[in-house]
């Protein structure tokens, strides 16, 4: 039994960020059909954190490159407020990810020849109203680390320089996909506390795909995935800090 003083306040998110409706896609390769999503119908509310677990191949990663605009279904729609992103074109789709969506990968994409400062600018640079990087790299405590190179840093490390990029931004979604699976435990924790403190400081709605059921804890609702579909969603009414939860 988990005390209240180890629980986080419960949220009850009301306002839609992004929703799909119907949400297929199919991939072919000759004759062979594989349905990676199969009419998934799903809403992502505002400031919320949603975890996605499912074996692989069962349509997470899909459903998040997706979300983010980096592909398209072959059948459904997306929304982005009243907007329907499946009605965009290239461009148009470009500026809704450069706009509102941060990205998070298993594997950190570092440029090496920059540090992590300098890291984090390629995307402020761009972004209509970011946050410093120094603020960024502040909010994942990596303050003390601004003019490292990516090799100076641990995988924990550059990790969270990857979601100080991410966030500078200050996008409206941020979407993580298993951002913890090169790490080992301690360095996952960490990773996941700036993912978690994102969400509550920046209201950043965010939803994080990983293979360890441990991590659903820290989750306002967890959304199974199997076989293309959503299997399972349950609110999570015992979301704990990620320094309270038993690894």
């Amino acid at each position: 039994m988990v005390s209240q003083a180890n629980t986080l306040p419960e949220t009850e998110p009301q306002t839609p960020s992004i929703r799909t409706r119907g949400l297929t896609k199919i991939y072919r390769t000759g004759e062979v059909e594989v349905r990676a999503l199969n009419g998934v119908d799903l809403t992502l509310y505002q400031s919320e954190l949603v975890v996605l677990l499912g074996a692989s191949g069962s349509g997470k990663s899909t459903l998040l490159n997706i979300l983010g605009g980096l592909d398209r279904p072959t059948h459904g729609k997306v929304f982005f407020g009243d907007a329907e992103l499946t009605a965009f074109n290239e461009s148009a789709l470009t500026r809704f990810r450069r706009d509102n969506v941060g990205f998070v990968f298993q594997f950190y994409n570092l440029i090496p020849s920059l540090t992590a400062r300098e890291n984090v600018a390629l995307v402020t640079e761009i972004a209509p109203a970011p946050m410093a990087p120094a603020e960024a790299l502040e909010m994942v405590g990596l303050g003390e680390r601004l003019d490292h190179f990516p090799a100076q840093l641990s995988g924990g490390e550059q990790q969270r320089v990857a979601i100080a990029r991410a966030i500078a931004k200050q996008p409206r979604i941020l979407l993580c996909d298993e951002p913890t699976g090169a790490l080992d435990s301690a360095s996952g924790v960490i990773v996941l506390e700036a993912i978690q403190r994102v969400n509550q400081e920046l209201g950043t709605t965010t939803a994080l795909i990983t293979h360890n059921a441990v991590i659903a804890d820290m989750a306002d609702r967890v959304i199974i995935f199997a076989d293309g579909k959503i299997h399972e969603t349950r609110v999570n009414k015992d979301k704990r800090r990620v320094s309270e939860m038993t690894w």
